[in-house]
């Protein structure tokens, strides 16, 4: 499989172009994306950027406020991980509610045609609070249906329950009957969960007993295995090229072991990407047949500190280096995601622009995967008063809402541009530079890597820059960023250990292509040699030796 370049997008705000912005708005008043809206420009768009797959997030049916009871909803939109429905699609991206799943297979079916593969969301850990399946296959049954909710826990059903206690929060829950209370989803065994907890949510059991010490009960095969077994084959057979999965690591490692083998048996090359934070769990989801998972708490979080908190750029090669050979490719990078802030916000940078050189390490460091969300690359701040969301550096996933540097550069449809301003389109450009590189070129791709920062002496900044090479057969990258507010100019040493584990041959005089901007100069690249570049402020050059 080639490195996979992901462009994440929230249909419901991507394709939104309804400009009121009311605060706590509804889907009349703010607008609301749908499937149809993605349309071939945006694809386009999107393929140009450098993009080799999709992850539409939200497009399952989920709890909304129009449709089921707003007090355990959170905001007018819903989160997209409080599924009422796991064979449904949401009404609200639909021309057509009656056809709405026409309208999403028509868009995966789009999507294809473009050169792009389709991810979307699986939420195994749990489920709305009102979920009930109207769309289910004949013959399916329903989550909880053949439950015993006297029983505390049984492998027999799908839920956890609390026996003689009913659901109640601090807030009036405007005629909601819950008898006896499901477990939160945030493994909250109370039957009066706070505001802070996953309230809209009730977890799904695959087995184990939590309450008695964690024994796992997995012989026989849990009913829930079976059902979200089923699940998955029903998405993957309308054609989608893979799921990121919610929150994996709550859910038994075993049972995605038996899951993924069953999947994989019908749709060989379909793509697991695992949410997991905890690297003392890794190995085994990544055993158990995850492709890829999440490295928030390693990469993004050090990025971060070094664009914003002042970590030292050296630390960098930690944070590779603690996977190892066998899981380092197996590692997902990215700077933004619907969890995240953005990098433009108050609460980071102030400026997409000062995140360069860290996107230039996402995207080239390795092998593996990289990954943006949308509005990432035209410099969203992510810094309105939406509603159920406030100030927070976030764009919202719980309230109906225009985005609008989204706006600008969809422009009513046509994804030409048109809107944005001068610094939105350099910034754009330098995305797709740099991803359309990431998911072309070899070395990138395939080659090797050599951390050489380790080797640098006098003229570079370890606390400020950082560098490294790519290579494979015939190419040769030399990359090097600046983390420093002013421009610097960098001496970089090529140690003569790079040169023996690469098998590089060494020239005394080579042309070196920079190819974020085309700028050319000669260098002596040889063992021991020392580059000599002057780099700008938040700045990075990716070049060619030849």
């Amino acid at each position: 499989m080639n490195k996979l370049i992901i462009y994440q997008l929230f249909p419901r705000l991507f394709a939104n172009y309804n400009e009121t912005r009311k605060h706590n708005g509804t889907k009349e008043e703010n607008g609301c994306g749908r499937f149809i809206d993605i349309n071939e420009r945006a694809l386009k768009s999107i393929v140009d950027l450098g993009a080799t797959h999709v992850w539409y997030t939200g497009v399952i049916r989920h709890a909304t406020a129009h449709y089921n009871n707003p007090a355990i909803t959170k905001g007018k939109a819903g989160s997209p991980y409080a599924i009422t429905d796991y064979y449904d699609v949401d009404p609200d991206l639909a021309k057509n509610e009656a056809k709405r799943m026409e309208e999403f297979e028509a868009l995966v079916q789009r999507t294809h045609d473009a050169g792009l593969g389709v991810i979307i969301d699986f939420v195994p850990n749990h489920v709305a609070r009102e979920y009930k399946s109207v769309c289910k296959p004949k013959g399916v049954e329903d989550l909880g249906e053949t439950d015993h909710p006297e029983w505390a826990f049984s492998p027999l059903n799908n839920f956890y329950y609390l026996p003689g206690e009913r659901f109640t929060m601090d807030k009036d829950l405007q005629g909601y009957e819950e008898f006896p209370a499901k477990v939160t989803g945030n493994d909250c065994f109370t039957s009066h969960p706070s505001e802070n907890d996953w309230y809209e949510t009730v977890k799904l059991n695959y087995g184990v007993f939590y309450q008695g010490g964690r024994e796992k009960q997995f012989n026989p095969i849990p009913n829930t295995w079976i059902k979200m077994r089923d699940i998955l084959l029903f998405w993957a057979d309308k054609g989608i090229d893979g799921v990121r999965v919610d929150m994996a690591e709550m859910v038994p490692v075993e049972f995605f072991a038996w899951a993924i083998a069953a999947v994989r048996k019908k749709h060989k090359k379909f793509i697991f990407i695992g949410e997991c934070y905890d690297p003392n769990q890794y190995d085994a989801y990544l055993a158990a047949g995850f492709d890829y998972l999440y490295d928030k708490v390693g990469m993004y979080d050090y990025l971060r500190g070094v664009t914003s908190k002042g970590y030292p750029a050296e630390g960098i090669t930690a944070q590779w280096l603690q996977h190892g050979e066998a899981r380092i490719n197996h590692m997902l990078y990215f700077l933004e995601n619907h969890d995240e802030q953005r990098i433009a916000s108050g609460f980071w940078c102030g400026s997409g622009r000062c995140a360069e050189p860290a996107m230039i390490v996402a995207a080239t460091l390795n092998q593996c995967p990289v990954m943006i969300y949308s509005g990432q690359e035209v410099g969203e701040r992510g810094m309105d008063m939406e509603g159920f969301s406030g100030i927070d550096g976030r764009t919202t996933i719980f309230d109906y809402w225009g985005i609008k540097s989204i706006q600008a550069w969809a422009n009513k449809g046509k994804f030409d541009g048109a809107k944005m301003t001068d610094a939105q389109h350099e910034l754009r450009g330098f995305y797709s530079k740099l991803l359309t590189l990431a998911r072309d070129n070899k070395a990138i791709q395939k080659g090797a890597m050599y951390d050489i920062t380790y080797a640098q002496g006098d003229g570079f900044n370890k606390h400020e820059q950082f560098a490294f090479i790519r290579h494979t057969k015939g190419e040769t990258l030399l990359v090097v960023v600046n983390f420093h507010d002013r421009e610097d100019m960098i001496r970089v040493r090529i140690p003569n250990d790079a040169f023996v584990y690469l098998g590089l041959e060494g020239k005394a005089q080579a042309t070196a292509t920079d190819l974020l901007t085309g700028s050319k100069q000669s260098i002596a690249f040889v063992p021991d040699g020392i580059v000599e570049l002057k780099l700008g402020a938040w700045k990075g050059v990716i070049l060619k030796i030849r």
